[in-house]
C-alpha cells in the first residue's frame, strides 16, 4: 500500500512542471488532494499551502514541510540564430542539463519543445574545442523543435524574457527499488506526505497532536518557510517543525540511499540538538534505519526558518539522494525509512513533555 500510493504521488507530480516561481498549478492540485482526504487547507499570500490533520491534543501544533518547487530555467535571451540563453532557476550546474530535453512554458499557457545544447556541440565541426568548453549561460542554449532561424521567428511562437523552462524528468522505477530522476528533490517527499495523509485517514490514525502540513514553494529560492508561523494565526502555535527534504549521498557523505537522514547542520546552521536526538531514539526504538550527516552546501524550510525569526525547535529528515540537483536517484528503502520516521515522530510526545 505505501509503495504502490507513493509511486502514484510521484509520478503525478513529476509530471506537473513546477520550477521556482511557476508552482501555482501543482500547489492547487496538491490542495485538492489534501482536501479530498477531509483535510481542510489554507493558502498563504505567497502561494504556500498548509494542510490540517487534526491532533488527538488540538491546543498544541508540530509542522512538517515539503517543498514543491524545483529548479528550472527562465529565458534571459533570444539568439540571433533562434536559439534560447537562459537561466538557472534554483543551484545545479549547467553540465547537469546538457543534452536535456525541456519545454519552454509561455505567458500564454502555449509549451514549445526543445533540447539543451552546448554551443560547440558537434564533434565533426568542433572537435574537441566543444568538450574542453566550460559550460554556463554563455556556452550553452536551447536548440527549439521548432523551424525558427530569427529572434522574429521566435517571438511568433510566444516565447519572450521571462518564461520558465522546465526539464524532463525522466522518472524511472527500477523492478529493484531504485527511482532515478530529476526533481526527486523535494517531490518524493511531497510524495510521501500525500501517502501518509491518504493512509492515516483511511485507516482512521491521528497524530498525538495538531499537524500543520506545509508544501513550501520556494524553498530552492532560500525563502521557502512562510512568516505565517510568526503572526498571530491559527497556525502560530508550532512547537516542533521538520522539513522534509533530500539526504545528501556522496563522498565524504554518511547519508545512504538505503536509510532516512537526520541533519544535524548544513550550510545556515546547526539544527536543534535535542530534536534531532529524539529522532535517532525514533530510529533506535522503531529499528528505522539511519544516518545522521552534516551537509557543506544545503539548506532547508527548517533552517530558512530561522532566519525569518520563526520560534520553534527545527530538523529536517528525508530520503537519502545520491547526484542532487543532477539526474538524481534514491531508493524505496530509504522512502519507506523516510515515512517510517515521520509516523513514529507523530506518535510521540513534544520533548517539552
Amino acid at each position: 500500500m505505501i509503495e504502490s500510493q507513493f509511486k502514484h504521488f510521484l509520478t503525478h507530480y513529476l509530471s506537473m512542471p513546477s520550477p521556482g516561481g511557476y508552482t501555482e498549478k501543482a500547489i492547487l492540485n496538491c490542495k485538492q488532494d489534501f482536501e479530498a482526504l477531509g483535510l481542510s487547507t489554507h493558502l498563504t499570500k505567497k502561494g504556500g499551502l498548509i494542510a490540517v490533520l487534526p491532533g488527538k491534543d488540538t491546543s498544541k501544533q508540530v509542522a512538517i514541510s515539503a517543498h514543491m518547487d524545483t529548479l528550472g530555467g527562465m529565458v534571459k535571451e533570444i539568439l540571433p540564430n533562434g536559439h534560447i540563453r537562459f537561466h538557472k532557476i534554483g543551484g545545479g550546474l549547467y553540465h547537469a542539463l546538457e543534452g536535456e530535453n525541456c519545454t519552454i512554458i509561455t505567458s500564454t499557457g502555449k509549451t514549445v519543445r526543445g533540447s539543451i545544447m552546448p554551443l560547440k556541440s558537434s564533434t565533426h565541426l568542433y572537435g574537441q574545442d566543444g568538450a574542453s568548453e566550460p559550460r554556463n549561460e554563455f556556452s550553452v542554449a536551447i536548440r527549439l523543435d521548432e523551424k525558427v532561424s530569427s529572434v522574429s521567428d521566435v517571438h511568433q511562437l510566444g516565447i519572450q524574457v521571462g518564461d520558465f523552462i522546465y526539464m524532463d524528468p525522466r522518472l524511472e522505477i527500477t523492478e529493484n527499488g531504485f527511482i532515478k530522476s530529476r526533481y526527486i528533490d523535494d517531490k518524493a517527499c511531497v510524495a510521501i506526505v500525500l501517502e501518509l495523509c491518504t493512509r492515516w485517514v483511511k485507516e482512521g490514525i491521528q497524530p498525538n497532536y495538531t499537524t500543520f502540513f506545509y508544501i513550501s514553494n520556494f524553498e530552492e529560492m532560500g525563502h521557502g518557510i512562510s512568516n505565517i508561523f510568526n503572526s498571530n494565526s491559527p497556525f502560530s502555535n508550532v512547537h516542533e517543525f521538520i522539513a522534509l527534504d533530500i539526504g545528501i549521498v556522496g563522498h565524504t557523505q554518511t547519508s545512504s540511499e538505503y536509510k532516512v537522514s537526520i541533519a544535524a547542520k548544513d550550510a545556515r546552521t546547526v539544527y536543534d540538538y535535542a530534536l534531532r536526538q529524539k529522532l535517532v531514539n525514533c530510529c533506535e526504538q522503531d529499528k528505522i534505519p539511519y544516518a545522521v550527516d552534516v551537509y557543506n552546501r544545503y539548506s532547508s524550510d527548517a533552517s530558512q526558518a530561522m532566519g525569518f525569526g520563526c520560534d520553534f525547535k527545527f530538523a529536517c529528515i528525508g530520503p537519502g539522494i545520491d547526484a542532487s540537483h543532477h539526474y538524481e536517484r534514491t531508493h524505496m528503502e530509504s522512502i519507506l525509512a523516510t515515512s517510517k520516521l515521520i509516523e513514529s515522530y507523530l506518535l510521540n510526545n513534544l520533548i517539552e513533555e
